[in-house]
């Protein structure tokens, strides 16, 4: 379908969205990206343009909070990758503020592109979905059948919006069973290069290791991926002859933050000098989560390793992740290209 075929890629201006528009131009794909305002397209085609032809992109006004704009979001779309997903800078005091935009949003983008006639609709959704609220004492790796307890009084109200989101629209997919084919895709903590100088959460841990804001790593596991693979694997599931309902998990290995901290230096040198070379202690962090709270949301997961068995994935898609450590260490070079660390 490459060279004839437009795909829809909802929030184009963020972080891992800005990579699956790269990914598809280069494919040959023509690319309509939606934003808030069409004031902000002339800084995305600029920011594309850097790495890929632009020629075949063009954008579209939508918010996830309204139905306006979303019915011509659609129109004439082969297939829809929808990445827009409210993603706060600190979580709200009421969680259903979070919440309701991701699911009604997800369900308003879904409702949109049955109604276009779309063929194609994946969703990015996220590891938070899978992981999360589980015993801690947990040692089988999580697969694809795992979903996050939103029940459990841990999990954090971004990990139910995202769980549930993804819940909502696998719902609407077999209740109202449009002729569109579905999937997700399930991102761990994202790594890789960044495009320009607006840079997105998972960003700010690595810029803070380079800066020296930390004095040590936490004793933290994530799941890791590389954005380039998780824009490459929005474009496999788009283009798979596998069944609907695919659930992708985009997760090369689980490594500690301690990890990520060496990988920078290993691969930087000089520049990630002031990358931290010990683990803090799980007190320290629970001190600071006082007053911290970006801190107090990472004490349920002190000490807790996580393992996650993705060969489903790598089978069904063909894929060879690109490690951890060389995606920490991309982000970082990146980072410190762009004069941001």
């Amino acid at each position: 379908m490459a060279g004839t075929a437009t795909v829809l890629i909802t929030g184009v201006s963020g972080f891992i969205a800005r990579h699956c528009a790269v990914e598809m131009l280069k494919a040959g794909y023509r690319v309509r990206g939606t934003v808030r305002s069409l004031e902000r397209s002339r800084e995305v085609r600029e920011s594309l343009a850097r790495h890929a032809d632009v020629a075949q992109l063009e954008f579209a006004e939508a918010d996830l909070g309204t139905d306006q704009g979303w019915d011509a979001a659609v129109a004439g779309c082969h297939g829809v990758l929808h990445l827009a997903s409210p993603f706060p800078a600190r979580l709200p005091r009421d969680e259903q503020d979070l919440i309701r935009p991701a699911v009604d949003g997800t369900l308003r983008v879904l409702r949109a592109a049955a109604r276009a006639g779309v063929s194609r609709f994946v969703q990015t959704s996220s590891m938070v979905a899978v992981m999360y609220g589980h015993p801690r004492e947990r040692t089988r790796p999580f697969t694809a059948a795992d979903w996050t307890r939103v029940e459990s009084p841990d999990v954090t109200s971004y990990a139910k919006s995202k769980t549930l989101a993804e819940r909502a629209a696998r719902e609407f997919m077999t209740g109202e069973q449009p002729a569109m084919h579905y999937s997700s895709v399930n991102p761990g903590l994202v790594f890789g290069p960044v495009l320009d100088r607006d840079i997105g959460a998972s960003a700010e841990i690595v810029q803070a290791f380079l800066k020296g804001k930390y004095p040590g790593a936490p004793r933290l596991s994530f799941a890791v991926v590389d954005v380039r693979d998780v824009a490459r694997m929005h474009r496999l599931a788009l283009e798979t002859a596998s069944p609907s309902g695919g659930r992708y998990l985009a997760v090369a290995d689980c490594v500690w933050m301690i990890d990520v901290a060496r990988a920078l230096r290993e691969s930087l040198g000089q520049a990630a000098r002031k990358a931290p070379t010990r683990v803090l202690p799980d007190w320290a962090v629970r001190l600071v989560s006082v007053f911290d709270p970006v801190a107090r949301q990472a004490v349920p997961d002190l000490g807790k390793q996580f393992q996650v068995d993705n060969e489903p994935t790598r089978q069904a898609l063909g894929l060879t992740f690109i490690p951890a450590g060389e995606a920490a260490a991309a982000m970082g070079r990146s980072l410190v290209d762009l004069g941001l660390a």
